[in-house]
């Protein structure tokens, strides 16, 4: 699986350009970890135009970190090892564990209809929440409209102008899934598959009515303090990155030319479950290694999550996670992500053992599944992508 930044359109506030990197031919074995190409492959982000990565893998050999570029335009000071990023759209691998955690406890069945949950709130424009159910949800196959693809949403968070004006604004679940309600649903539950982030919007909302308290502590108390991930959080409201952070860029723009603008602080609730969250490279790591490893769910729960939609050529999308075959035969999971300035990708072998994650603080260009091609398959050599949009702000 890769993440792969978007030039022509609303690159300003992806949320997870998920791709199929269909790469060259690769130039070693299957699996065999040369970081030096994987070290070639981000300095060659930053040559594109990025303006700074880091990255951090971790196999048998032990943990590997790179940087390339720069964290602050301004100063020039470099980027970090330990730099936590926006990660969007992973958010939502958390989102679906929690869920399927609630399943293991009989606390609810994934083939609950959202009527149940959430009653009167999936309704409108031929949306019935009572024909489609929370397994469709996690692996967006309920048909139910992206609400970050109305126009007018566009208009007001991902362009300069809007942008400026409303970066701080306060949104609330609600509020995203009744904008959704005002367009048609993309098709009838269940007959196929499309990225919606309005799908885990009320994942969360559900997460919340099944347990009395916010999303974001079932997922501190689930995932993040069992896990020890001290530098991962549910921000809600927040606008800031904590420390230590590089800065996040962005040009504003449905083009990569123009100024660049400096997009680091933003009320990140107009993501809420979809994308909300902070984390960094070796919390990132530990998480999708502990996942597949089976040290947050029950077997029959985590074969449940891995049981794929096919959406491209070699990827398959699975309850909050996405499976890729790489162009050496190497399949990895995990998810990718991306919000204002921010482009990130986190992902693992099924085993568990062999972890990447990385992150771009500049969204209008670089190609992550350069990197993760050369990570697994020693080649960064990777040609254009068959994409899978599965933005969270922008436009399709």
């Amino acid at each position: 699986m890769s993440v792969r930044t978007t030039r022509a359109a609303l690159v300003a506030v992806t949320a997870a350009a998920l791709s199929v990197a269909l790469a060259a031919p690769a130039v070693a074995a299957p699996g065999q970890t040369d970081h030096e190409v994987t070290r070639k492959a981000i300095e060659a982000a930053v040559g594109d135009g990025v303006p700074g990565v880091t990255a951090t893998a971790r196999d048998g050999r032990g943990v590997w970190s790179a940087t390339a570029g720069v964290g602050n335009i301004a100063t020039g000071k470099a980027r970090s090892a330990d730099d936590r990023y926006r990660v969007g759209s992973i958010t939502k691998t958390f989102v679906a564990t929690v869920l399927l955690q609630l399943e293991a406890e009989g606390r609810l069945s994934l083939d609950d209809t959202v009527e149940k949950w959430l009653p009167g709130v999936v309704r409108g424009n031929g949306h019935d929440g009572g024909r489609v159910t929370l397994r469709q949800l996690l692996n967006h196959t309920s048909g139910i409209f992206n609400y970050t693809a109305d126009e007018d949403f566009g208009r007001t968070y991902f362009l300069k102008d809007g942008f400026f004006e409303h970066r701080y604004d306060t949104k609330k679940p609600r509020e995203l899934v009744e904008l959704a309600m005002t367009h048609k649903p993309d098709f009838e539950p269940g007959t196929s598959w499309n990225y919606s982030n309005t799908n885990y919007v009320l994942a969360g909302m559900v997460i919340e009515k099944a347990t009395g308290r916010p999303y974001g502590d079932a997922i501190r108390e689930r995932i993040i303090e069992p896990l020890h991930l001290t530098a991962t959080s549910v921000p809600g409201t927040r606008v800031t990155v904590p420390q230590p952070s590089s800065r996040a860029y962005s040009k504003l723009a449905e083009t990569a030319t123009g100024p660049t603008y400096d997009v680091t602080k933003i009320n990140p609730s107009i993501a809420y479950s979809a994308g909300e969250m902070i984390s960094n490279s070796t919390d990132l790591n530990r998480f999708y290694s502990a996942l597949l490893r089976g040290r947050l769910l029950p077997r029959e729960q985590l074969a449940e999550m891995t049981t794929t939609v096919p959406v491209g050529e070699a990827a398959g999308y699975g309850l909050g996670l996405m499976s890729t075959e790489l162009s050496c035969g190497v399949t990895v999971w995990g998810h990718g992500g991306g919000i204002h300035g921010s482009i990130s990708e986190a992902v693992t072998t099924r085993d568990g053992r062999h972890n990447l994650a990385l992150n771009f603080n500049g969204d209008w260009s670089g190609n992550t599944a350069a990197v993760v091609e050369a990570e697994y398959c020693g080649t960064g050599e990777a040609i254009e992508p068959t994409r899978i949009r599965s933005t969270l702000f922008m436009r399709p």
